[in-house]
């Protein structure tokens, strides 16, 4: 959607980058020499194209000339300063690893207060150039919506937010045309078109309700006629779910949900994770705490030191999930969950639990492939048939591998779950987890679970 004019203005911008990077580290070198801070020719002219490849390789990082950045302003300020940043560790790491010293403190701080500078002053240009182009020229896109349904009206709010576009409104809500009887006049959609072509509408954006989908071939047949190109959005907003649309040969293919972990560049991203993490700890802490944890627990009550039991994972498929024993032996562990003063739990039990040492054994459960450092925590299977008949989407969660620790968990909803709300709470929470998937969400996940370990969790028990 983007215009020729914002491509040529996101050129620009990068051309202009370039230039003024070049001429501040020209104008550092220069500032240095003529106050007394000698730095030879070939030194400079050795490091400014290292210099300069530093700094594309920056700006590719933080996606600063993309389309998405350029379009928002803050979103430009925000990608600039990241890449200066970034250029300033890797070029200073740079100087320092080949033993360059020649350049000295006082040109290093001089270059990147001219470059901040530098930029400061044209994002300033570059803004007011755009606002005048856009109010003197109207080089925006003008674009309409047809369908004021639910999606439509979502789709409409989209259209506003976009610098590119000049969203004129929904074809066909003009309420003045009514006949004698008082009663409003509906123009069909080759008349609304007709008109949209009229008022210079370039693109017609419909939003199709799934029982109008037969109506397509006619509309698309009235655009050409009328020279306006249709873009049709199927309004699938009653359905509450996350779509999202696959190619599989010449077919498209509609998914009811968004999964990035079905992507696999992304599972080997995870699992990498898992095998790293879980072997880790399974050297460093696992190795030395075991026989400490083992000759405790074996004091206080007789039986295994290890406790297994058959959980729901992946794809609903049972597997036996590890842990430190934390109870005394008892019949009811495959049916009834922990409780507040649960009279099962042994004195060594009650701190595992508090600090969730118990569950350090589930990294094998890791390393093996049956679980993942983050995910849904896993339930025993009576539970998963017993939730998964009173609440919806429950079976969602299992499209993913069950976790040690997991999003729900630590925004609070962890341990007992007394009531159906605080479960409801905990797979929304658990489907969140599995359409926002990202390596950098498990590693913030991993930070605030060790953060919780040590402040303390009012439901580990």
């Amino acid at each position: 959607m983007e215009t020729r004019y914002f491509y040529l203005l996101r050129f620009a911008l990068a051309v202009s980058d370039l230039i003024i990077f070049n001429f501040c580290f020209f104008l550092g070198y220069y500032l240095a020499n003529k106050y007394g801070i000698y730095i030879d020719r070939d030194v400079y002219r050795n490091n400014v194209m290292i210099s300069n490849l530093i700094w594309v390789v920056c700006t590719g990082v933080f996606a600063l000339y993309a389309e998405g950045t350029v379009h928002k302003l803050e979103h430009i300020y925000r990608a600039t300063w990241r890449s200066i940043a970034l250029h300033c560790f890797i070029f200073i790491a740079y100087l320092f690893f080949t033993d360059n010293t020649d350049f000295s403190r006082a040109y290093l701080i001089a270059f990147y207060s001219l470059l901040a500078g530098g930029f400061i002053l044209s994002r300033l240009t570059s803004t007011s150039l755009q606002h005048a182009l856009t109010k003197t020229y109207d080089i925006r896109k003008a674009v309409a919506v047809l369908g004021m349904n639910q999606g439509g009206l979502k789709l409409a709010s989209y259209l506003q937010q976009q610098s590119s576009l000049n969203f004129v409104g929904f074809l066909g809500e003009d309420r003045s045309q009514v006949n004698k009887n008082g009663e409003l006049i509906v123009q069909s959609p080759a008349e609304q078109l007709k008109k949209a072509a009229e008022s210079g509408i370039e693109e017609v954006f419909v939003s199709v309700d799934p029982d109008k989908m037969n109506d397509l071939a006619d509309l698309i047949k009235e655009g050409e006629k009328q020279c306006v190109r249709l873009k049709f959005v199927p309004d699938l907003t009653a359905l509450e779910t996350n779509f999202r649309f696959d190619k599989m040969g010449n077919f498209t293919v509609l998914c009811a949900r968004k999964e990035p972990l079905e992507d696999i560049e992304n599972r080997f991203k995870k699992r990498l994770f898992d095998i790293i993490v879980s072997l880790g700890v399974i050297v460093f802490i696992f190795s030395w705490l075991y026989p400490l944890l083992a000759i405790i627990i074996k004091i206080q009550s007789p039986g295994p030191v290890l406790f297994k039991q058959l959980r729901s994972g992946r794809d609903n498929k049972p597997f036996w999930c590890y842990k430190f024993r934390s109870m005394r032996m008892n019949s009811d562990s495959d049916k009834r969950q922990a409780s507040l003063n649960d009279d099962r739990i042994t004195p060594i039990g009650k701190f595992m639990r508090k600090t969730s040492i118990d569950e350090l054994p589930q990294f094998f459960n890791v390393l093996l492939g049956y679980m993942s450092v983050i995910g849904p925590r896993p339930h025993m299977l009576a539970h998963t048939e017993q939730y998964r008949q009173i609440i919806d989407k429950y079976m969602v969660r299992q499209f993913l591998k069950p976790g040690i620790s997991g999003w729900a968990q630590v925004n609070g909803f962890r341990g007992e779950t007394k009531e159906q709300g605080l479960m409801e709470k905990r797979v929304e929470h658990d489907i969140w987890y599995m359409e926002n998937w990202s390596v950098m969400l498990d590693i913030k996940i991993v930070f605030y679970t060790i953060i919780n370990v040590f402040k303390g969790e009012e439901n580990a028990y």
